[in-house]
């Protein structure tokens, strides 16, 4: 887990990165929550988000928001923030060109960012929220949710409460060939204090079944490949044999003329 230093539009950004050697390891990017409110990399949920990723083989980094730790820069109350998780992410496709997916997670404040960021990103395909403050911050621009992803939230949770993080996913639900998944930590406050196992269990069987699904769409696509190439092959072998057997019928009615 070296210390990173990444160059950000506000200046330097303080990040902790793992390296996974595999090429094309899939990679992940975790925003912690409001930096005003004691946010930072090193919150306990960043953290267990982090390793629940690097446990399945992902390269994944995080980082301090501008003015937090040693990441120089002030709080700018969104845009600029979301300035950051952009060069983080640019920075980590860089390093990780070949990485066969993409995956974007936040904590409370760090999931409103996380959501705008995936709006601009196509290449982001899956996403963990965790705390949504779906009562505090504005995401009406996720229409439509361009990707499939987990909101999970503790039923203890005093910022924001669980019916709230329900309505918003019940509402991206409806978007056409995106399924968002919504799950409660019982017990467990905003924070997930004694909790915070359960909540690496939830979002390692997520991305569990996430990433086994699309190794077999992956897998299915190829197939799909592999017979189009050999239909191409059928087809071209049909075509010199008919212009071979055509010649020959063309000499044979001259003869007969």
């Amino acid at each position: 887990m070296p210390e990173l230093i990444i160059n950000g539009p506000a200046g330097r950004l303080e990040a902790r990165y793992h390296h996974e050697p595999a090429g094309d390891s899939p990679i992940a990017l975790i925003l912690h929550p409001h930096p005003q409110f004691g946010g930072t990399m090193n919150n306990q949920v960043v953290y267990t988000l982090y390793h629940t990723f690097v446990e399945r083989g992902f390269s994944v980094l995080r980082f301090n928001f501008r003015g937090v730790g040693r990441s120089q820069g002030v709080w700018d109350g969104g845009p600029g923030e979301l300035s950051d998780a952009a060069s983080a992410l640019d920075w980590l496709q860089i390093v990780k060109p070949d990485a066969k997916s993409c995956w974007i997670a936040g904590v409370s404040f760090g999931t409103w960012i996380a959501m705008q960021l995936l709006m601009r990103r196509p290449e982001v395909e899956g996403f963990i929220c965790v705390a949504p403050p779906s009562n505090l911050y504005d995401f009406s621009f996720l229409a439509p949710c361009p990707a499939s992803g987990l909101m999970i939230n503790g039923d203890k949770d005093r910022v924001v409460p669980s019916n709230s993080v329900g309505d918003l996913s019940q509402r991206l639900k409806t978007q056409r060939g995106i399924k968002i998944t919504h799950q409660v930590v019982p017990g467990a406050n905003h924070f997930f204090q004694d909790k915070l196992d359960e909540l690496k269990d939830a979002v390692g069987t997520y991305v569990d079944a996430r990433m086994e699904q699309a190794e077999i769409d992956r897998a299915q696509e190829k197939e799909r490949e592999r017979e189009k190439e050999r239909e191409r092959q059928r087809q071209r072998e049909l075509e010199r044999q008919e212009e071979s057997t055509g010649g020959g019928d063309d000499d044979g009615e001259g003869d007969a003329e």
